[in-house]
């Protein structure tokens, strides 16, 4: 308390904003990736889902007035997430005379969808290890498919 102002809330602000860039950023990276394969969800679409899980998240477990937390169960906002990226991911599958594209680029939206989950809790190593990891699996297959 300095001089009768309260400054926990801007300090819960600062994370909060932390949260929302730190989301942009590793969205970033993986949409970075994929348009530089020319996939339809690419660089936008990846920030703006993995922002948007980031403020759902956010949303839900932080930012509740006092007592409705109690008797509101905060976590079916993820469940409300994971369906809702599922039915935009099926959107990027194409299936064209046995052909089925668009596969790895649903699951890719499916896992910023997690990351952002992730960094609205406040994890950021795990997040950021996970983007990694995803970065590398698309990274290596476009290097396979280069080489063939």
């Amino acid at each position: 308390m300095l001089d009768g102002i309260d400054l926990s809330y801007f300090t819960d602000q600062a994370e909060f904003v932390l949260r929302i860039l730190v989301a942009a950023a590793l969205g970033a990276i993986i949409g970075y990736e994929r348009e530089k394969s020319h996939k339809p969800a690419g660089l936008r679409t990846h920030i703006f889902v993995c922002m948007g899980a980031c403020l759902f998240t956010v949303a839900s477990f932080y930012l509740l007035p006092e007592g409705i937390s109690d008797s509101a169960d905060a976590t079916r906002i993820a469940a409300g997430i994971v369906a809702g990226i599922s039915f935009i991911s099926a959107g990027s599958i194409i299936a064209l005379r046995g052909d089925i594209k668009g596969l790895t680029t649903a699951a890719s939206l499916w896992v910023i969808a997690a990351i952002g989950l992730m960094i609205g809790l406040g994890n950021y190593l795990l997040p950021i290890v996970a983007t990694v990891i995803a970065y590398l699996i698309l990274r290596f297959d476009r290097i396979k498919k280069n080489r063939i």
